[in-house]
């Protein structure tokens, strides 16, 4: 049964004549107000709802600090920022939802406020996974689906959510790369393309995870980093500031094709560099992931246990490569931030891969 915005998209269409030339444009409003791998991975619903309905409207509801990703997407057509609009009260927010105009929004990344808020700024259809209670108060579409028990990957469980919007996607989680429109990309300042090489190779090693992920290990980075500088490569360490303070005495030696970058960009600074690169090795991170959107070659290194596998966070791009142990059923490390099976691939197999 097609949706309350739907259903008034086509009543307007029809009294045009033809639903290919209506010029009704819907507002739908993506929510993710996560981290920017989850803000990547989102991108394709605004890429698959262009294609569908051209002259649909796409915002997206973020935090301010993953904006300068959003803005790389050609499909979105606005950002709103959840980090300034809670700062707002009550009132002030309706009256912003209220006039974007927005008929639909998509709850990618569940949140109860912004549930409550969308319902209180008479968002026609409020879209929103069932397995979430508060949504039975909410939402009044809730496509029912387990992202825990799947084996998709994480951008083909978000396509689920737009099943009423009569979208969807039968292709490889590869396939939708298509998707992204991820062509916005900042230039990057001489300052920083100045460190390029233009003899050797320019390879980026994101080596710390902030948390959200399980590593590689130092080690390996360290032994990745020797092969690549008697390649002739040049190696760049990215990560934040404090990030750089756990990884510089293990990683950092005098030598002109070994550079820190740790701390020194922003997040807008970084993508634009890292589109200049020849690649990225990663373990589960947001910088995997903003690498194979712009199409450079995205090495990433993931623990073989659900649902934390690649089979759900692989980087969708081009050019990428995962590496993980063969191992599905592990139970080794389940309950440890070090994981056995990500610090047995060796740094020669990876090195192979750039």
């Amino acid at each position: 049964m097609l949706n309350i915005g739907l259903c008034h998209f086509y009543k307007i269409c029809k009294a045009q004549g033809t639903s290919q030339k209506c010029q009704y444009i819907m507002n739908i409003l993506l929510s993710r107000t996560d981290s920017i791998g989850d803000v990547v991975l989102t991108l394709p619903l605004a890429g698959l709802i262009k294609e569908k309905y051209p002259q649909a409207k796409v915002l997206f509801l973020g935090k301010t600090y993953t904006k300068d990703i959003i803005a790389c997407s050609s499909k979105v057509d606005k950002f709103l920022d959840w980090s300034e609009i809670q700062k707002l009260d009550s009132k002030a927010q309706i009256q912003l939802l209220k006039q974007e105009n927005i008929d639909i929004i998509v709850h990618v990344f569940p949140n109860k406020e912004i549930a409550k808020l969308a319902r209180k700024s008479g968002i026609k259809t409020r879209i929103g996974t069932s397995h979430r209670p508060y949504h039975y108060l909410y939402c009044n579409k809730m496509p029912s689906f387990s992202r825990k028990k799947s084996d998709l990957h994480e951008a083909q469980l978000n396509v689920k959510l737009l099943a009423s919007l009569e979208i969807s996607f039968d292709g490889s989680f590869q396939e939708m790369e298509k998707y992204y429109g991820f062509t916005n990309i900042p230039s990057l300042d001489e300052k920083w393309s100045s460190l390029l090489s233009t003899t050797g190779k320019n390879i980026i090693l994101h080596s710390k995870s902030q948390g959200s992920a399980r590593e590689w290990g130092l080690v390996n980075f360290r032994k990745l980093i020797d092969l690549l500088i008697d390649n002739g490569d040049r190696v760049f360490l990215t990560g934040t500031e404090p990030e750089g303070k756990l990884f510089r005495d293990e990683l950092m030696y005098d030598c002109d094709n070994l550079i820190d970058l740790s701390g020194k960009m922003t997040l807008k600074e970084l993508v634009a560099f890292i589109a200049k690169a020849d690649s990225l090795v990663a373990a589960s991170t947001g910088p995997l992931h903003i690498a194979a959107a712009t199409g450079i070659n995205a090495v990433g290194i993931f623990p073989p246990i659900r649902p934390i596998h690649p089979g759900r966070w692989a980087p969708i791009g081009k050019s990428t490569k995962v590496f993980t142990a063969d191992k599905p059923h592990c139970t080794e490390c389940l309950n440890g931030e070090a994981c056995a099976c990500m610090l047995s691939i060796s740094a020669k197999e990876v090195f192979a891969s750039l």
